[in-house]
């Protein structure tokens, strides 16, 4: 029954019994808005949860790479296999083992003074060197006080990203004065020419002279004569010879009969 509407100070109210089941919610509609509520919830869960997940993977990319080469380390036996063409300078890692300690190998950094802090034996003369010749060097070292042979094993683990060192050039190219080493690539004497801006008019392309100090820091400096023309005109690529931090190249003026 419905009861007729009374008039009432302000206005009128209606007062009617519901007439449809849809004025009140419905308990189907509400379960089906909780449910859709619950599974994009657990979307947005189950991705955060991914992204956590993957984000440890690309962080420890480095470590995976240093952790394989360290196994390579641990699996090596012999020295002969050592990397022999290579130059190690200051920032490089290193994994480094002696093979009768019979144990994991160890992880070392090359220091801005060009040394190697090795176990036992303390500070060691690395840069320049490969790792095949580091060995060899350590290896007497060892054999001297602590075994009766000693198989030392190195690897690079990772390359440093700062210049190698520089070269210093001087008389007929472009632009005489110092050049950094590039930490990434095999740094050889026809490319020190070309970042000079190359050889001047008068330059003698045929008897360019390197001198380099000698690795141990002390003695007569080794002077190296090259001629670029046999690499740069007939394509002797041997005869490019891979700088040195610390190299000094002259190039000597040509002589000129009129």
């Amino acid at each position: 029954m419905i009861r007729p509407s009374l008039p009432m100070s302000g206005g009128n109210v209606n007062c009617r019994t519901p007439q449809a089941s849809s004025d009140w919610p419905q308990p189907r509609g509400l379960f089906h808005q909780r449910f859709l509520f619950c599974g994009i919830a657990l979307a947005i869960l189950s991705a955060v949860g991914m992204l956590r997940a993957e984000t440890p993977g690309a962080n420890s990319a480095k470590t995976d790479q240093s952790s394989g080469a360290s196994a390579i380390v641990a699996g090596t036996t012999s020295m002969e296999v050592l990397d022999s063409t290579y130059r190690l300078g200051p920032g490089d890692r290193l994994s480094y083992r002696v093979v009768e300690e019979r144990r994991q190998p160890v992880p070392l950094m090359i220091a801005d003074s060009g040394e190697l802090e090795v176990p036992l034996i303390g500070r060691v003369p690395a840069r320049s060197r490969t790792c095949k010749e580091l060995a060899q060097a350590i290896k007497p070292m060892l054999e001297r006080e602590y075994f009766y042979k000693a198989t030392v094993i190195i690897s690079l683990d990772s390359v440093s990203s700062k210049a190698r060192g520089r070269v210093y050039l001087s008389g007929q190219v472009r632009q005489q004065g110092p050049i950094e080493i590039p930490p990434d690539e095999k740094f050889t004497l026809s490319k020190a020419i070309f970042k000079a801006g190359g050889f001047s008019d008068f330059a003698n392309h045929h008897k360019v002279k390197i001198l380099r100090k000698p690795a141990n820091g002390g003695g007569k400096a080794q002077t190296l004569m090259v001629d670029l023309d046999a690499v740069t005109v007939h394509g002797e690529l041997d005869k490019d010879l891979e700088l040195q931090p610390d190299d000094t190249i002259i190039v000597p003026e040509k002589f000129v009969n009129f």
